[in-house]
């Protein structure tokens, strides 16, 4: 018999939602048959599983050992997957940390999740980190697993947002979704680009190739999204026929800011895919997320972030190019 006694991390779920998650391997139909034969309980008493969990509520799960580990799709302890992610990556970036969130500066070729079985992406780090300062357990994990929110490209750098627990998730996430943090990013463009400009148009992404398109008007193609990007120009370096911009993604689509400012004819460097200046040395797009602003009407809880700015400082290939490293 396992018991599983609701937490922070659990409750306000329904029970049979939080069944189809932490028995990954097992079909709703059986769990529902579970729950009609009893074999799950909910505080020792038959469930519907339309039931919203409560802290301190107990679920019970009467199956031999065998059987649950092959509901729950694991082999061993839940904190397999990640361990050793802080030996092969090194020491996590944390730019910010409290009981619900973390900021991370996440390097360039780091993927922010995984996209095969073998990856070890900023997920399993992040969850290593935590691991070891016994953030969480095998136990915790269980139930509820940290994980990023917003994800950049393997070779975009800088700030990432994590989630702690399911109540930073569930905040940080609706927040992305509504575009209430503002996030800027720091790149170099070749030419002398206008020091401001508020930028508009339609994405489409060719999932083939791995590739997008932008139409400045809307091509009435249902495949196209609307998308909005801003930058202002921060310095030019005239010897080097580049600036350095900020950018604001107002909008979140893939490879956005690359293909916007390659459509205006100021690619970034490095940037192959875009028609970026390659002769800088650079292996990849020179694209770093550098700061995010809270919004100021955080709920309670949250005080803390109401309007606060974080900033992951750019890597040391921009400092190269524009003189300051």
């Amino acid at each position: 018999m396992k018991e599983i006694v609701i937490g922070d991390n659990e409750e306000g779920k329904k029970l049979d939602r939080f069944l189809t998650s932490y028995l990954k391997e097992a079909s709703t139909g059986f769990i529902y048959k579970m729950l009609r034969k009893k074999n799950i309980t909910l505080n020792d008493k038959k469930a519907k599983g339309t039931e919203v969990l409560k802290k301190g509520d107990s679920i019970k799960i009467f199956f031999s050992d065998e059987t649950f580990l092959k509901f729950r799709g694991e082999k061993g302890g839940a904190g397999k997957d990640f361990a050793g992610a802080i030996s092969k990556l090194g020491a996590l970036p944390v730019i910010y940390e409290d009981s619900d969130i973390v900021l991370v500066n996440k390097p360039a070729s780091v993927l922010s999740q995984k996209s095969s079985a073998d990856d070890l992406s900023l997920n399993e780090w992040l969850l290593n980190y935590l691991y070891d300062k016994k953030a969480v357990t095998d136990k915790s994990l269980e139930t509820y697993r940290p994980s990023v929110c917003n994800r950049l490209d393997r070779n975009t750098s800088g700030l990432v947002i994590c989630a702690k627990s399911l109540k930073g998730a569930r905040l940080m996430n609706s927040l992305i979704k509504e575009r209430r943090i503002r996030k800027f990013y720091r790149t170099i463009v070749t030419g002398n680009i206008e020091d401001y400009a508020h930028l508009t148009g339609y994405l489409f992404k060719d999932e083939k190739k791995n590739v997008v398109h932008i139409k400045e008007e809307d091509p009435g193609d249902e495949r196209y999204s609307y998308i909005e990007t801003t930058y202002r120009k921060i310095e030019y370096y005239k010897d080097k026929d580049l600036s350095l911009l900020e950018v604001e993604l107002i909008t979140g689509k893939t490879h956005q800011i690359r293909a916007h400012l390659s459509s205006i004819d100021h690619p970034i460097i490095g940037d192959a895919k875009y028609g970026g200046d390659m002769s800088f040395g650079l292996k990849y797009q020179l694209l770093h997320s550098y700061r995010v602003v809270f919004p100021a009407d955080l709920p309670e809880g949250f005080e803390h972030l109401r309007g606060r700015e974080f900033i992951a400082r750019e890597p040391y290939e921009f400092l190269k190019i524009t003189g300051g490293a």
